[in-house]
């Protein structure tokens, strides 16, 4: 069952206008999309994005003419919105990371709850599997990897296992991928509450799908997408993918201080890092009883940020 994270306080962190338009840049199964079109009035619109095909199958269930879905990643969102006739927007919200539906579906191999066929693409139109990719991949960049997007500290341990296993045998499905990330690590290491293989799934679905990569070319976009006073609420649920929005949203809202007697020419250097943004709030976590509703919630954390008239930056 999908429960989305953090739905009236998404929602409410957009300050629907009811005739605005928004965008919902990971439908999923759409629970946030649901509640942004129930606060829009009839001129209003929502455009929402998803790459995963099944996502677009339910999306496109939705009878609405206030609704459009695309099938395509959000880091193409400034695009596919110009080709709309969309220039602006009055909000944007991202719910990163997979889905739950994802998760529970043993077929998309992004879970070691069941087996499954190991493939972990968000599009499972296109792309390398993990199985695939596992196959051929040097030891030295698997370690590279699991270390850098799982932040695991037995990386090399668990890469080295790894390439030892398939000499014997392919790894294809996500139970013999977590026996062989299991028995790598140590047995003080296997009685942590968090199951040994997390880590290293997180880490190769995440290098896989460019997820940090798309989250890194969407918010820019995102920034000149919206009107003034239009908002941006993005849902993290990793230190990776928050530290990456946290980090953008400081710096679009700091102010652009220029050192003392700059010639003229070069303060063109400084233009970037005009103040864009006006951080709205502190981050917001799921409280005690959506965590115990939904566990998964529990590592969600929520920004928002609000785009700042010209006479204000």
């Amino acid at each position: 069952m999908h429960i989305p994270v953090l739905l009236e306080e998404a929602v409410n962190a957009l300050a629907i206008k009811a005739n605005g338009i928004y965008v919902d840049g990971t439908y999923g199964q759409g629970g946030h999309s649901r509640l942004i079109l129930s606060r829009l009035g009839k001129s209003g619109r929502l455009i929402v994005f998803d790459k995963d095909p099944a996502a677009i199958i339910v999306a496109q269930s939705v009878v609405d003419s206030r609704f459009q879905a695309i099938h395509s990643s959000y880091a193409g969102m400034q695009e596919a919105l110009q080709l709309l006739g969309v220039d602006q927007v009055d909000g944007i919200l991202l719910d990163l990371g997979v889905s739950s539906v994802q998760l529970d579906k043993p077929s998309r191999g992004f879970s070691f709850r069941h087996d499954g066929p190991l493939d972990m693409r968000m599009n499972s139109n296109q792309g390398e599997t993990a199985m695939e990719w596992l196959a051929t991949v040097s030891e030295a960049e698997l370690k590279e990897v699991i270390k850098t997007y799982g932040e695991e500290r037995y990386a090399g341990r668990i890469a080295g296992a790894i390439v030892k296993e398939r000499v014997y045998q392919p790894i294809q499905t996500t139970l013999q991928l977590a026996e062989v990330v299991t028995a790598a690590v140590s047995s003080s290491y296997r009685a942590h509450r968090l199951h040994p293989a997390t880590r290293t799934f997180q880490a190769i679905r995440i290098y896989l799908n460019r997820e940090l990569d798309e989250l890194s070319a969407v918010l820019p976009q995102c920034v000149e997408l919206l009107k003034t006073k239009g908002r941006l609420a993005v849902i993290s649920f990793h230190s990776l993918e928050d530290r990456i929005v946290k980090r953008f949203m400081r710096k679009q809202a700091s102010a652009n201080t220029l050192p003392r007697k700059l010639p003229i020419r070069e303060q063109e250097k400084y233009l970037h890092t005009q103040q864009q943004l006006k951080i709205i709030g502190k981050k917001i976590c799921p409280n005690t009883d959506e965590v115990a509703v939904n566990p998964r919630a529990r590592s969600a954390v929520m920004r928002v940020a609000e785009k700042l008239a010209v006479d204000d930056q």
